[in-house]
């Protein structure tokens, strides 16, 4: 078919438009949700480029994609172009087809209209080895290793224990069951658990995966009886290394084979590593013999970087893309990002185009004027009295019961902990957060600050009130 200059012209610069929003979905996304869902997406875009059209594998994943990013890759879309691009989505055609995926199932039964019957398609073995006419089978991301981990006191026990695990695997720490908000590692030191134990034994059996998929394979063995190939796939392990488990919730029949599978590793002395954006116990609709299995081993804690961390990973980060972040933006930008490091990374992303479009070289002013945005969210959200305020209702006080001078432990105990969220979240001095809080010395705060942060570490239910408290401030 002949195709005239400026339908070329379109079609070249829709297939630019669609890898550059491809490579800042890559950015933003977790690697398991970009490889499944957006990866395999084809794009063609409209010759006046008002509208690009998105071609999925089947209903299912159209809906999914509709609802989930559809919002997000129009907004990336929009900032590329600058101008709005309508996007819509649309079902490929059966003569080509796309790569298939896995798929979050909308529910564990085979009942119902199941998929059009198709011969079995046999699951791939997990090993080590990699091949040369296909993607790694361990699912391993190879850049995300410990040398790429920044460490500090907010993941240094967690770090430790990984380490532990991919040098001898199948002793202590079985299994390794990490928790922790949005963003703050736990797949990233996952992948570095897998990366190192292939480093040295080359043939072991590895599998990276998300909860989620966990979930589609066992659907996909119930609804074409390979049970037999799913559990040779999952039993014969050496390391599975499985994220997000808290989506594993009122899934029973997920729940019972991830049991099995848990307890034939143990016998072997295979290794189990598990994240969870939260700790065991926290875990709702997951069967309690399941909870006891996953706090048999160690549970560990990512907290949200503490300041010298966020300082050093941004420095880090910024010499990974070739640029060079002066130490004082760096605090600026750390003091200003707090809660996780994929936050971290957005902004420091942000301020690497803003130098590189203007050409302008990296300032405090220049990274002020890149996130003014976010700063003016930040600024609008959460003040000291903000605090005061969700604190005192959190724990069921009067707000004035924050300024008072009164000393029983049900009203300073929350005080101490709005002192400390104070410091943490805003840029207020400790003088300043003292005057906030009934003309306090500034003593006082501190006391208070490193009190918290202390027993933060060693308690796992105040870590958790916390990390509530947080969020919720956040919006």
């Amino acid at each position: 078919m002949h195709i005239d200059q400026p339908q070329r012209a379109s079609a070249s610069h829709g297939a630019a438009l669609w890898d550059t929003c491809l490579e800042t979905l890559a950015r933003e996304l977790p690697e398991q949700q970009f490889n499944t869902w957006i990866k395999p997406l084809s794009a063609q875009l409209a010759a006046d480029h008002s509208r690009l059209t998105l071609y999925v594998g089947n209903r299912f994943k159209l809906d999914w994609v509709r609802a989930q990013y559809a919002t997000r890759i129009a907004a990336v879309l929009e900032a590329l172009q600058g101008h709005a691009v309508q996007v819509e989505l649309a079902l490929a055609p059966r003569a080509a087809p796309i790569k298939p995926s896995f798929s979050i199932p909308t529910s564990e039964t085979t009942q119902g209209d199941p998929e059009p019957a198709r011969a079995p398609e046999p699951l791939p073995a997990p090993t080590g080895d990699r091949d040369s006419a296909g993607p790694v089978r361990t699912r391993l991301n190879g850049a995300l290793t410990f040398d790429t981990l920044v460490e500090g006191t907010a993941n240094r026990m967690a770090r430790a224990a990984a380490l532990h695990v991919a040098g001898a695997p199948g002793q202590l720490y079985n299994p390794l069951f990490i928790y922790g908000g949005v963003g703050l590692g736990k797949t990233h030191l996952m992948h570095a658990v897998g990366n190192r134990l292939l480093q040295t034994r080359p043939d072991a059996k590895v599998l990276y995966i998300h909860a989620e998929q966990f979930v589609s394979d066992v659907v996909k063995a119930y609804q074409r009886k390979t049970f037999d190939q799913f559990k040779e796939r999952y039993h014969s392990l050496d390391l599975l290394l499985i994220d997000d488990v808290q989506f594993f919730a009122n899934k029973d029949r997920t729940q019972e084979e991830f049991f099995n599978a848990f307890e034939a590793l143990l016998a072997k002395k295979s290794h189990i590593v598990m994240t969870s954006d939260t700790y065991p116990k926290g875990l709702t609709d997951i069967h309690e013999r399941l909870v006891s299995r996953f706090d048999s081993g160690l549970t560990v804690a990512l907290e949200p970087p503490e300041l010298e961390m966020r300082v050093a990973i941004l420095i880090s980060k910024a010499a990974a893309e070739g640029a060079e972040m002066p130490e004082e933006v760096a605090f600026f930008v750390a003091k200003n990002v707090r809660s996780n490091v994929r936050e971290l990374e957005g902004a420091l992303r942000k301020i690497l185009a803003y130098s590189r479009f203007n050409q302008k070289d990296i300032s405090i002013a220049l990274a002020k004027e890149a996130l003014r945005d976010l700063l003016s969210i930040q600024n609008r959200q959460i003040s000291v009295e903000n605090i005061q305020k969700t604190v005192a209702d959190y724990y069921k006080i009067k707000v004035a019961d924050m300024y008072s001078k009164k000393r029983p432990a049900s009203i300073a105990r929350p005080r101490q902990i709005a002192m400390y969220l104070a410091k943490e979240l805003t840029q207020k001095s400790l003088p300043e957060i003292g005057e906030l809080f009934g003309g306090r010395d500034h003593t006082t705060v501190l006391h208070a600050v490193r009190k918290i942060a202390g027993e933060r570490q060693q308690l796992t239910e105040l870590n958790q009130q916390l990390h509530v408290l947080e969020q919720t401030l956040k919006g």
